[in-house]
């Protein structure tokens, strides 16, 4: 046995007797379904719901909530525009971020220790 058998099953020259259709162009699409069904409900159902939670997170943002950035700075929401957001990060340091840049809502009094 070669260990490229192991990869590629070797070719054996066909036989004499008339090729024969087996089962039905369905049967070879149920599998396919399936997967398709199986990366739905694991994959793409959960990213939806992450991305409509976050949208809903962003439209509700406010001044006063505490929040942090992608990345990982903790402030506190100064104030809030369409795109933007300024987020103070140390006492006088306002800095203007993206609002797609916010990761999450901290609970009140996370963002003072």
């Amino acid at each position: 046995m070669n260990l490229l058998d192991l990869i590629v099953s070797p070719a054996f020259a066909a036989s004499h007797e008339p090729a024969t259709i087996s089962g039905s162009g369905l049967g070879n699409l149920v599998p396919m379904l399936l997967l398709l069904v199986i990366f739905y409900f694991l994959l793409i159902r959960p990213q939806q719901k992450r991305a409509k939670d976050h949208k809903t997170l962003l439209a509700a943002l406010k001044a006063g909530d505490e929040v942090v950035t992608n990345g990982g700075v903790v402030g506190k929401v100064v104030s809030v525009d369409e795109s933007f957001a300024k987020v103070e990060i140390a006492e006088g340091v306002v800095v203007k971020v993206q609002k797609k840049g916010i990761n999450q809502k901290l609970p009140k009094g996370s963002a003072n220790s």
